[in-house]
């Protein structure tokens, strides 16, 4: 499946939100209450072209209903921004090329030019927050460990995914040497019906924010 046939698919986050099961309650709260973030959209907003974003989630994620909300508030404020999100199962091939130390880890945030070119991705969560989990998290009790996320989700309202979501998009745009996307390293993956939010992986460097090396537009 190519990257268009997998965005033709999708659906609007309004429609996605308009058929969620599970974790109801808690995606339309946030989604109601997703903050602006001003400064992030005159950053998104002053890169030429138009640009979509394919979103892989489902909505029994908690990593997703943590993000999914706060990037799509971005995107209605950015217009040269367009999102649609697609479930895990609905594009098999698609996720394994994107996968996280070995695992089907979401979500995943694809960044498309004008062409259906992908320029990079982002996921499967805030870099501080996978920080974290490397250095302390993985050794926490299983409950204490997704309250501690809870609470970090809660605090940063956010503020980290979106702008490493505009910092893709910005570099996208700007010129730069070839460069390979960043390794994960390996972690426990859950299924759904499992006890994690999500297939979980920890990054080595900047391995939230894959950019691909871009050609200067005109």
């Amino acid at each position: 499946m190519t990257n268009e046939q997998a965005y033709q698919m999708a659906r609007s986050f309004p429609e996605f939100l308009a058929a969620v099961e599970a974790k109801k309650e808690l995606w339309h709260a946030l989604a109601s209450r997703a903050p602006l973030f001003p400064e992030e959209v005159e950053r998104v907003a002053a890169v030429p072209g138009s640009w979509r974003l394919l979103v892989i989630a489902d909505d029994w994620c908690g990593d997703a209903v943590n993000t999914v909300p706060v990037v799509s508030r971005l995107v209605e404020a950015a217009p040269n921004l367009e999102l649609r999100v697609v479930g895990r199962e609905e594009v098999p091939d698609l996720m394994d090329r994107h996968l996280t130390a070995g695992a089907r880890a979401i979500p995943v945030i694809l960044l498309l030019d004008e062409d259906g070119e992908e320029r990079g991705w982002w996921g499967p969560r805030p870099r501080e927050l996978q920080d974290w989990f490397q250095r302390m998290g993985r050794d926490m009790a299983i409950e204490e460990r997704y309250k501690e996320m809870r609470r970090w989700y809660a605090r940063d309202r956010g503020a980290t995914a979106v702008s490493e979501v505009a910092h893709l998009v910005t570099e996208a745009w700007r010129p730069s040497s070839p460069r390979e996307p960043g390794r994960s390293l390996p972690d426990s993956s859950v299924e759904p019906g499992g006890s994690a939010p999500c297939p979980q992986a920890v990054p080595r460097g900047d391995a939230t924010v894959h950019s691909f090396a871009p050609s200067m537009r005109r």
